[in-house]
């Protein structure tokens, strides 16, 4: 009987791995040591964590700073008037004279954070929020934008924040997913806005509720496919163990592997999540007091209180990042925020809608115990411009990245604080500039990640969330 002693390719290639040049390749064409140390890089990556999950409520199409958050009295003055100084030499659309804010404003809380009068019940909470006023560096139209804002990215495919979260941290809920978008938008990105690019597939975000242009009514969302009519749970688990079964007898080279693990957990979780995921979208458990807190009484506000109720439920389940998105379409304009025209009546049939849900789930978050290790998240993906948009008759603002606000709350930033500035009429970010990268950064060093050593390795180099870029916001920090 002959034995074939010759070996195979790997052991071939390994044996001829001499010198340092060798060693070099050998660690290359050992793809499960590259594995193993992209575990290590997330473990190194670890630091002191002040949060454990986020909360981003995202407001697409982009609110205007000037109107809800960034007085300028210098723009009141100056109404009507020329802007003094050069603006962005790319615009969107054409622009005019300086046009003061329809709303006037007033300091809320003991912390003085200033809101404009659209704002009823926002400024109950007032002394819990973090307002980051010098936010900056998006692209100026919506897709380049949305894109940056959530995967540091203008351009070019790249992982969603939610699933750098997922990866750096794993799932703290493995009946649930790790990243979880609700009623997300297909517009500017898409489903992009929430992918994993070239991070393995289980760390995407899962959208509850189909990704639509507008948003379909928050309390039809649902999980596509969440239910098996054919098979009963014992046979889905069967053909689950016979999954695992046929990849330990067939195994593929090491990427295909890891896609066929990915793929196969996935399916794991789906598996999981026909029971955990009904019990935690069940509202019926909830009492009418807290109902009525989220607004879910009220035809303005009933839809966006459902999303942000849904978020608590999800956030007391150990979601690690949960998206709620605000955009419906209005009958006048394109999309909620984007307000190129009717810039009064569209921002106050917004702040109608989002502003009791919003105050409803820090309220709700602080009572529970949550907003301590809860960080909320409230932005869009740019500001809107001082100046009045040109052509349209009824007034309204175009697309401005270089100076904008966002607020954060609870989760180690600190409370009735404001960070950042923009000049006399909210153009440019003047003081503690807070680019995307920054932003990045600041929300994985909350959640225990150092933006620097959360890497991957695709494509022959690797790669982060805030790039080669990014520095930590430390002063919002408690």
């Amino acid at each position: 009987m002959l034995i074939d002693s010759s070996p195979n390719r790997r052991q071939a290639l390994n044996q001829l791995c001499v010198g340092f040049g060798g060693l070099a390749l050998s660690s290359m064409l050992h793809r499960p040591k590259a594995l193993a140390d992209h575990d290590g890089m997330k473990v190194a990556a670890r630091i002191p964590a002040r949060a454990k999950r986020i909360i981003f409520l995202f407001m697409h199409g982009g609110p205007s700073h000037i109107d809800l958050f960034d007085p300028k009295p210098q723009l009141d003055r100056d109404d009507g008037k020329k802007l003094p100084f050069d603006g962005s030499r790319v615009t969107f659309a054409d622009r005019g004279s300086l046009m003061r804010s329809p709303w006037k404003f007033r300091n809320c809380g003991k912390s003085g954070i200033p809101m404009s009068e659209l704002w009823q019940h926002l400024p109950k909470v007032a002394d819990d929020l973090c307002m980051v006023h010098s936010v900056c560096e998006t692209n100026v139209a919506h897709g380049g934008a949305c894109m940056k804002l959530h995967t540091g990215d203008e351009a070019q495919l790249r992982p969603s924040a939610g699933s750098w979260i997922s990866y750096g941290l794993g799932s703290a809920n493995e009946n649930l997913p790790t990243f979880l978008t609700i009623c997300p938008t297909s517009l500017h990105g898409g489903v992009n806005n929430f992918g994993s690019a070239f991070l393995p597939a289980r760390h995407a975000g899962v959208s509850l509720g189909t990704p639509g242009y507008p948003n379909a009514a928050a309390r039809d969302a649902t999980f596509e496919y969440l239910s098996n009519k054919r098979l009963n749970l014992a046979q889905q688990k069967l053909q689950l163990n016979l999954l695992r079964q046929l990849q330990k007898e067939h195994q593929k080279s090491d990427n295909e592997q890891a896609e066929i693990d990915a793929r196969i957990e996935s399916f794991e979780l789906a598996f999981r999540m026909q029971t955990a995921a009904p019990e935690a979208m069940n509202l019926n458990e909830e009492s009418a007091a807290t109902r009525e807190l989220y607004g879910l009484d009220d035809p303005d506000t009933a839809n966006f209180g459902r999303e942000c109720l849904l978020a608590r439920r999800f956030a007391e389940r150990d979601v690690r990042f949960i998206q709620v998105s605000h955009a419906n379409t209005l009958p006048f304009n394109n999309e909620q925020w984007d307000q190129h025209t009717h810039l009064k009546k569209g921002h106050e049939i917004n702040v109608k809608q989002i502003d009791k849900p919003i105050t409803g789930l820090l309220t709700d978050l602080k009572q529970r115990g949550l907003l301590e290790d809860t960080l909320v998240l409230w932005g869009g993906e740019f500001g809107r411009t001082p100046t009045v948009q040109v052509g349209n008759a009824a007034p309204g603002r175009d697309h401005h990245p270089e100076g904008f606000t966002m607020w954060m709350a609870g989760g180690g930033v600190k409370p009735g604080f404001r960070y950042g500035k923009t000049d006399e009429y909210g153009y440019y970010a003047i003081e503690n500039r807070c680019t995307i990268h920054d932003l990045h950064a600041t929300l994985l060093h909350i959640m225990g990640l150092d933006h620097t050593r959360l890497t991957y390795h695709h494509s022959g180099r690797d790669y982060r969330l805030t790039d080669v870029y990014g520095e930590v916001a430390k002063d919002i920090l408690t």
